[in-house]
């Protein structure tokens, strides 16, 4: 079942620091099945405040690709850069699959 990351990133407190993380993630995220869904620093926002540099939404044919690519080794090496330099919300989110979409909750 595909699974979803959202990726929120409220503040950016070193550039430097987490352009290298930029640099790297592309390279490492490739390899693990995963898609780019959406990323940006200005939404449309239709409710409610959006107090977050940067919006990011991931997706991963299941849950294992998304731990393979989490949990990798050079993954874990790059994240340290993102871990000083910014902080961050994420979860995963599981796909609805064939659910019937008049009767997922909003």
């Amino acid at each position: 079942m595909t699974v979803y990351v959202v990726v929120l990133i409220p503040k950016i407190t070193d550039q430097k620091g987490y352009g290298r993380y930029g640099q790297g993630w592309m390279e490492i995220f490739s390899q693990y099945d995963g898609q780019i869904l959406a990323a940006t620093e200005s939404p449309t926002v239709i409710e409610g405040d959006w107090p977050y540099t940067r919006t990011v939404l991931l997706s991963f044919p299941s849950v294992d690709a998304m731990n393979r690519w989490y949990r990798s080794p050079e993954y874990q090496v790059l994240v340290r850069h993102r871990h000083r330099s910014s902080t961050s919300q994420i979860a995963v989110l599981p796909g609805l699959g064939d659910a019937d979409p008049t009767e997922v909750p909003t």
